[in-house]
């Protein structure tokens, strides 16, 4: 289940996010996470850990139906009322997603790994859900920002005290754990440390610096193949064969009556 925020966090990053410094940051990684996922209008999306719904509002701008979900009802009071009620919301767990196989076109974990307690689960039903492409946006280990929350957890109790934190190559191998040798790629922006300016907006929309593997924020994304769950079941069934006893896949078959043999195939539901 990992760690839920309470109503005194959920109104603390609402008001934490407002800040100039934090909505450039948070600028640069809703670009790259609509840069890399490219959904087409109409399409839909699921946001697994949608938080206050900011991540969700450059999909609604675009014209994708949205739905968010997230464990903290706090978080989606305030994300109901920032969508003014244009999207779909539903409280549960990244690592019990309660939709069908294949429900979405799209879905984006934006840091949320950080405080589930089971990530490569939470990759797994991501995976399940959508069927075209996943995005995992999540506050990179090797970032200098990274280090400093690291170091102000110590001194000072922080929400970050709660988080773990990732590298890229630690999503990478959760994502190769979960679905298997699937293509993705990866970037990262918020690579200058500091207030935002003018040139450093320009840097850090360079490709080169999007490469480097130290940007506080890191992006990868996956491209999917539509997966199904299966049920084993069982179809009994009769037909007329010469006395005897067969045996091949669908098991063995045995006479009860000269005319008939009966037996039981089994079969697996896909769904």
């Amino acid at each position: 289940m990992g760690y839920v925020f309470d109503f005194h966090d959920a109104t603390a990053y609402d008001k934490w996010l407002k800040k100039d410094h934090h909505r450039h940051s948070l600028e640069l990684e809703r670009r790259l996470m609509v840069d890399m996922l490219k959904p087409l209008p109409g399409e839909t999306l699921l946001d697994i850990g949608c938080g206050t719904g900011e991540s969700l509002l450059p999909f609604m701008g675009m014209g994708l139906e949205v739905t968010g979900l997230d464990a903290s009802p706090y978080m989606i009071d305030i994300a109901v009322k920032k969508t003014e009620n244009r999207a779909v919301f539903h409280r549960g767990y990244a690592e019990d997603l309660p939709f069908e196989d294949n429900s979405f076109n799209h879905a984006c974990i934006f840091t949320t790994l950080e405080f589930v307690d089971h990530p490569q689960k939470a990759i797994e039903e991501a995976c399940r859900v959508a069927k075209d492409r996943l995005f995992v946006g999540f506050l990179n280990r090797f970032a200098i920002k990274c280090i400093q929350r690291r170091v102000k957890g110590i001194f000072s109790d922080t929400i970050y005290n709660k988080a773990h934190f990732f590298s890229i190559w630690k999503i990478k191998q959760l994502i190769r754990s979960a679905v298997g040798d699937v293509p993705l790629s990866w970037r990262t922006v918020c690579c200058i440390p500091g207030h935002p300016n003018r040139l450093a907006g320009k840097i850090e929309q360079s490709e080169l610096i999007k490469r480097s593997p130290f940007g506080a924020f890191a992006g990868v994304v996956v491209t999917l193949m539509p997966r199904y769950r299966t049920t084993p079941m069982t179809l009994k069934y009769k037909t007329k064969k010469t006395p005897g006893t067969m045996t091949g896949l669908a098991g063995n078959v045995r006479c009860e009556d000269p005319d008939h043999y009966s037996g039981s195939l089994t079969l697996r539901k896909t769904g």
